[in-house]
């Protein structure tokens, strides 16, 4: 059994993104996993003052929010399961406050490359766009979100176990059966 951490970075909780973090939760669940559900849109988060002391003690020094509770279940987590849109090719301004925040948690400042902190642990990215596939890809709005998740990622020392993207969310209002197997398939890897 692994610690899995579900995060919502959608304000949709109807929306595609959501309902594939759901079905990633489902599954995991039936598969044995602990899991912990957190919508950072229901969450205090402050945003980044770029003080930098987090570097050298390992984590934000301002507790006034809900970012402490946070960094917590994301450090306990064997496996994070980030659900995110995409926004002008990237992900909400929500899951970027995030990854500002978790930036000393995350890694360790050096002469040369940071070290990541969270090494160990895996995750998968759950995306969806109004742009249609392979159009996405190719004009650079799901390859952008993927390009910057994947570096927020990596500079923590967590690995990818794979992605799922939907494409043309404007008109297609609910999952393909095929995006729902391919979670499943990425579930059964944890």
């Amino acid at each position: 059994m692994k610690k899995v951490l579900a995060i919502q970075g959608s304000f949709r909780n109807n929306g595609i993104t959501t309902t594939m973090l759901n079905h990633a939760v489902d599954e995991a669940k039936k598969a044995g996993h602990e899991v912990e559900y957190i919508k950072l849109h229901d969450k205090n988060i402050n945003y980044c003052k770029g003080c930098r002391k987090c570097f050298e003690t390992g984590e934000c020094v301002f507790k006034d929010d809900d970012m402490a509770g946070i960094s917590k279940s994301i450090k306990d987590a064997d496996v994070i399961i980030l659900a995110s849109p995409v926004y002008w090719a990237n992900v909400p301004a929500v899951v970027k406050n995030l990854f500002d925040r978790m930036s000393g948690t995350s890694m360790e400042e050096t002469n040369t490359f940071p070290k990541p902190r969270l090494s160990g642990k895996r995750y998968i990215l759950l995306t969806a766009c109004s742009t249609p596939m392979p159009f996405a890809e190719i004009f650079g709005q799901t390859s952008g979100l993927k390009r910057n998740v994947k570096e927020y990622f990596k500079t923590s020392g967590i690995s990818c176990i794979g992605t799922v993207a939907c494409g043309n969310t404007t008109k297609c209002k609910e999952v393909p059966k095929a995006k729902f197997n391919k979670i499943k398939k990425l579930i059964s890897k944890i």
